[in-house]
C-alpha cells in the first residue's frame, strides 16, 4: 500500500471560509447565552453532560511500521492520559435525548514543537461517535449548526421526540444495509457510553501523512455491553451511572487506531462528511488506551474536568495538525466558546499541563 504525504497545500479552504467560522461562533455564542439564562450556568456548547472523567495511560508500543510510526507515535512508551465522556448536546438534559457522544482525550509528556498558542506539553485528541462529521465542511456546520440553535429554547420533550424520529430513521435503513449519519448525529441508539468507538471524524497531519484516527473498545468486558440499552424512562442520568459503575468494576480499554491518507478522491481532505473507505485504507492500530478502576465521577473531579479543563483540537503537535474545512473551523470556535463559558462562570480556563493537577 502506498500512503499520500503530507503537504501544505492539500488544504484548499473555500474563499468564503472566514466568513462561516465568524458566522458558528456568532450562532453557537448565541444558543450558549441562551442555555446560560435556562440553566443559571454556562457550559459546553458542545459534550455538555459529562458522563465519566477518568485518568490512565497510552502505551505506543514497539515495532509499529515507519508509516505509523509518525508524530507521538514515533517513540515507544507510555504517557498519562486524562479523558471525558460526554453526552453531544450543547445543554444539559436527560438522557432519553440520546445523540451523539464524545471522548476527548488529553496526553500529557509530549514534547516536540506545538501550534502557535499551545504552550504546555500536552497532546488533545477531540473524538465523537460516527466515522464522519455530517456536515461536511465550515458551511455546512454554519448552515446545521443554525438550525440546531434555533431548536435551543423548545422543550425538551419536542428534542426527545426528534431524536427518537432520527434513531427510528437509521433502524429503519440499517434493515437495508445503510444508515444515516446526520440520523445518528441527532438520534444515538441508547448503548453503553464504553462500547462505543469514536472517531476523529476529520483529518489530521499524521508526521509525513496525513490519517482519521478512531478509538475502539478493546476488552471482553467492553465486547459484552454490545447488546446494553438504557431503558430512558426510568433513568435520566442513566449513561452517567452505568459508565460509572462499570468504571467500579472493570478496566478500560480502547485500541487507538489511524486511518491513513491514501486515495485524494476517495479520501478527501476538505469534505469530513465522506466516509474513508476501510478497504481503500483499513484502521490500524497505534497505540492502546488504559483506564484503570476508578471512581469516575468524583464531585471534585467532575467539577475540574467540566468547569475548570480545556479540550481543543489546537492543543496539538504541529506533526498532529488538524486539517480541512471543519477542523480549521474548531481551532477558533473551541476557543471562543470556551472563553465565553469560562468567562460567564467566572473560572480561569486552564489548559492543563500535567496530570498532578487533576483531584482523585
Amino acid at each position: 500500500m502506498t500512503y499520500l504525504r503530507y503537504a501544505p497545500d492539500i488544504e484548499t479552504p473555500a474563499p468564503d471560509e472566514q466568513t462561516s467560522i465568524e458566522g458558528i461562533i456568532q450562532g453557537m455564542t448565541q444558543q450558549s447565552q441562551v442555555v446560560e439564562k435556562r440553566q443559571h450556568h454556562a457550559v459546553r456548547a458542545s459534550h455538555a453532560k459529562s458522563s465519566a472523567c477518568v485518568v490512565g495511560e497510552l502505551v505506543i508500543p514497539e515495532g509499529l511500521p515507519p508509516e505509523l510510526a509518525q508524530g507521538l507515535f514515533a517513540r515507544p512508551g507510555t504517557h498519562k492520559v486524562a479523558v471525558r465522556f460526554a453526552q453531544g448536546p450543547g445543554e444539559t438534559l436527560g438522557d432519553r435525548v440520546s445523540t451523539h457522544r464524545g471522548m476527548s482525550i488529553k496526553v500529557f509528556r509530549v514534547t516536540g514543537e506545538k501550534l502557535p498558542g499551545h504552550d504546555v506539553d500536552t497532546q488533545d485528541f477531540v473524538l465523537a461517535t460516527g466515522t464522519t462529521f455530517p456536515s461536511g465542511t465550515a458551511a455546512g456546520f454554519l448552515r446545521d449548526g443554525t438550525v440546531i440553535g434555533k431548536a435551543t429554547g423548545l422543550p425538551e420533550g419536542v428534542k426527545s421526540a426528534v431524536a427518537a424520529t432520527a434513531r427510528n430513521l437509521n433502524r429503519m435503513l440499517h434493515a437495508f444495509g445503510t444508515e444515516s449519519a446526520m440520523a445518528d448525529f441527532l438520534g444515538h441508539p441508547y448503548s453503553h457510553p464504553l462500547a462505543d468507538s469514536y472517531f476523529s471524524q476529520a483529518p489530521m497531519r499524521f508526521g509525513d501523512y496525513v490519517a482519521k484516527l478512531g478509538a475502539v473498545p478493546a476488552s471482553q468486558a467492553q465486547w459484552d455491553l454490545a447488546e446494553w440499552r438504557l431503558d430512558p424512562h426510568g433513568d435520566e442520568d442513566g449513561f452517567r451511572h452505568a459508565a460509572a459503575a462499570f468504571f467500579r468494576d472493570h478496566e478500560v480499554v480502547y485500541e487507538l487506531k489511524a486511518q491513513l491518507w491514501a486515495d485524494a478522491e476517495r479520501q478527501p481532505i476538505e469534505d469530513a462528511s465522506v466516509d474513508w473507505p476501510v478497504a481503500i485504507s483499513p484502521y490500524r492500530t497505534v497505540a492502546t488506551l488504559r483506564l484503570p478502576r476508578q471512581d469516575a465521577y468524583s464531585p471534585e473531579r467532575v467539577r475540574y474536568f467540566d468547569e475548570v479543563m480545556t479540550f481543543r483540537p489546537a492543543h496539538s503537535l504541529s506533526e498532529h495538525r488538524p486539517l480541512g474545512s471543519v477542523m480549521r473551523a474548531r481551532l477558533q470556535v473551541y476557543r471562543a466558546l470556551s472563553d465565553f463559558r469560562h468567562r460567564a462562570n467566572g473560572v480561569t480556563a486552564e489548559n492543563t499541563a500535567t496530570p498532578d493537577s487533576i483531584p482523585a
